[in-house]
């Protein structure tokens, strides 16, 4: 019944988008990921995050919780605690799967709102500056499964509903689905790829004129923009892993794939129909309680502003976890590419899987 309602609100998505124009960037704060373990091995966990983290990096990752229930959180903070990103997630085994729901929120909190300073004549009157938040939610429902009960393919999908608030300015509501899959070869390789915002993304924004404009001199300044509906591109990650076992405490779990935006970006291949960027991760683990991480990704290619000689920039990242019983914390230093900044964050995630702890 479940998997019914998804494919049900899936089809009636996927006829509303085609009749919209596209956009190239929306939403990009469910871009960053979540779970400090994925954004130190720098997102290379497409085919191996087996988690309730799962549903940010691949939804399908969800079958691989085996009994109860996963909680998880996770907090960080950018530009001297300017912004702050949190995340909250669950996940439930269900009869014939896993069911997740995950609330996600980035938020920058007192912005100076000037765009009543400047009366009509023109005057500057500081005592009118007033401060807003700007901010952005997300809930996701979630489920994977076993098509045709083959224990081999996990598919997952994700529902998203999107609330976008910048202060009395403006607010947008929007709704779309991502679609993922793992496949688990027989000599242990596990193939996986999600498609973000498969049918697009749709945004729809109301924007309060009153608010947002200011009047100088007969001369209005900040109208407000006339498109109020923006749709995101989809975006395919693809990936492939495999455990390698160094003796019976020691092992390392590689992952290398290739990020795929539908748009031309600065991404070393790139052309007007998609970009491709590569990217690779592994995480050292002794005893399945200790967990050393590297990752690197978003490769680009740009101009040096001193020689304006092109150059190859890309983004390192690292981390440590530790885990006992059923609890896990992870953290990871890594940047997050938020408004292309290169400013690095600390994110620190926490874990409680009630199946293994009541197990042990």
């Amino acid at each position: 019944m479940m998997k019914k309602y998804f494919l049900i609100a899936f089809s009636l998505l996927f006829g509303l988008s085609q009749s919209q124009i596209i956009r190239k960037y929306s939403n990009e704060f469910l871009n960053i990921g979540a779970g400090a373990r994925g954004l130190a091995m720098g997102g290379a966990v497409v085919s191996n995050q087996d988690d309730v983290y799962s549903p940010m990096w691949n939804p399908a990752g969800l079958m691989a919780i085996e009994r109860d229930w996963q909680g998880a959180a996770m907090h960080a903070e950018y530009f001297e605690s300017i912004a702050k990103y949190d995340y909250l997630a669950y996940a439930k085994v269900l009869e014939e799967g896993v069911f997740g729901v995950s609330i996600v929120r980035l938020g920058v909190d007192n912005i100076l709102n000037t765009t009543q300073m400047i009366d009509a004549e023109g005057n500057i009157d500081y005592d009118k500056i007033t401060k807003f938040s700007q901010s952005d939610y997300a809930a996701i429902l979630s489920y994977a499964f076993h098509p045709a009960g083959n224990t081999k393919l996990d598919v997952g999908v994700n529902a998203k509903i999107v609330y976008r608030n910048v202060g009395k300015f403006a607010s947008g509501y929007g709704f779309g689905f991502d679609i993922g899959a793992i496949y688990k070869a027989d000599n242990g390789w596990k193939f996986g790829g999600m498609l973000r915002d498969a049918t697009t993304t749709v945004n729809f924004w109301s924007i309060n004129q009153k608010e947002l404009s200011t009047v100088v001199n007969g001369e209005e300044f900040n109208p407000a923009p006339k498109d109020k509906m923006e749709l995101t591109m989809p975006k395919l990650n693809v990936g492939a892993s495999k455990v390698f076992n160094i003796n019976n405490s020691l092992y390392v779990l590689p992952e290398a794939g290739i990020n795929v935006d539908f748009a031309k970006t600065a991404a070393l291949v790139s052309t007007d129909f998609a970009s491709l960027t590569p990217y690779a991760g592994a995480e050292l683990g002794y005893q399945k309680m200790i967990f050393v991480r590297l990752g690197v990704n978003r490769f680009q290619s740009i101009t040096d502003i001193e020689d304006l000689k092109r150059k190859v920039s890309f983004q390192p990242s690292a981390g440590i976890g530790i885990k006992y019983r059923g609890l896990t914390l992870d953290y990871a230093i890594t940047n997050s590419g938020i408004g292309g900044s290169n400013f690095y964050s600390n994110f620190f995630s926490l874990k409680l899987d009630m199946g293994q702890f009541r197990n042990d």
